[in-house]
C-alpha cells in the first residue's frame, strides 16, 4: 500500500509537486500519467526515498518515506527516471549485485536472474557493459533489477518507453503477475493504449497536481485518451503555412 498526505517538493521557489494525497491498496496497479514537467518522476524519488519532500508524508508498504530510509529500500523495486546503471557493470552483474543487496541467496539470486534474462530476451546481452547497451536493453536491465527480490511495491518510471512490442507485451504480464500476488504497482507511463489494457486505477498530474484521480472504475466511463485530453487541455494548433 502507498499513502501520501500533503505530499509536497519545492525547488528553491518552483514548486514542482503541490500537496498530492492519495491511496493506493495492496495488489493495485496505478498509472500516474501527465505531460513532461508535471511532476511525475519527482514524486516516484519521494515515494522511494530518492528525494526527500519538503512538507508532508507518504508511507510505502508501512515505511515512512523520511524516516526509515533502509526499511523503505527493503520493500521496493525502482525504476528510476535515470535508470541508475553502472557503466562498467554488465547486465548480468547488476542482476547479481541486485540479489547482494536484497540479502538473497546466492543460488537463489542466479536462478531468478537467468529467469528473468530469459523472459524479457537479455541473454544475449547479458555478458556486455551496460555503457554498450541499447537503451532498451538498459531500460530491461533496470526492470529485471526492480522484480528480481519481488518487492512489496514497485514504483516504475517510463517501464514501457525503448522497449519493443513484444518485449512490452512481456512487461504487462509480469507487472499483472507481481499484482496478483499481492504487489502494488504504481508506474509512469505516455503510452496510453497499455494503461488503458492494463491499469484499474489512474491519477493524472498537471503542473504539480493531481486534478484528475480515478477512486471508481473509470473503464466504464469513457476511453481513457478522451480523459486525458480532457483533462490536460491541449493546445489549439496555430496554423502553420509553411508546414505541408
Amino acid at each position: 500500500m502507498i499513502t501520501a498526505h500533503e505530499l509536497t517538493r519545492r525547488f528553491g521557489d518552483f514548486i514542482a509537486v503541490r500537496n498530492l494525497s492519495f491511496e493506493i491498496a495492496k495488489g493495485q496497479i496505478c498509472a500516474l500519467l501527465g505531460p513532461n514537467g508535471a511532476g511525475k518522476s519527482t514524486t516516484l524519488n519521494m515515494l522511494s526515498g530518492l528525494l526527500a519532500p519538503s512538507s508532508g508524508t507518504a508511507h510505502v508498504d508501512g515505511v515512512d518515506v523520511n524516516a526509515n530510509t533502509p526499511a523503505l529500500r527493503n520493500r521496493i523495486g525502482v525504476v528510476p527516471e535515470k535508470l541508475g546503471l553502472f557503466d562498467e557493470l554488465t547486465v548480468m552483474e547488476h542482476l547479481l549485485l541486485t540479489g547482494r543487496v536484497y540479502g538473497l541467496r546466492a543460488k537463489e539470486t542466479a536462478s531468478r536472474a537467468a529467469q528473468l534474462a530469459r523472459v524479457l530476451d537479455l541473454e544475449h546481452s547479458q555478458h556486455k557493459p551496460a555503457v554498450r547497451c541499447s537503451h532498451g536493453t538498459r531500460k530491461k536491465t533496470a526492470l529485471a533489477m526492480a522484480l528480481l527480490p519481488n518487492p512489496a511495491v514497485l514504483l516504475l518510471d517510463e517501464p514501457f518507453e525503448g522497449v519493443d512490442p513484444v518485449t512490452l507485451n512481456v512487461i504487462e504480464a509480469l507487472l499483472e503477475k507481481a499484482a496478483g500476488g499481492g504487489a502494488t504497482v504504481f508506474l509512469t507511463s505516455h503510452m496510453l493504449p497499455v494503461i488503458q489494457r492494463l491499469t484499474e486505477r489512474i491519477m493524472i498530474m498537471r503542473q504539480g497536481e493531481i486534478v484528475w484521480n480515478s477512486d471508481r472504475d473509470w473503464h466504464t466511463e469513457r476511453p481513457l485518451d478522451q480523459i486525458y485530453f480532457e483533462t490536460i487541455e491541449p493546445r489549439a494548433i496555430e496554423e502553420l503555412d509553411w508546414l505541408g
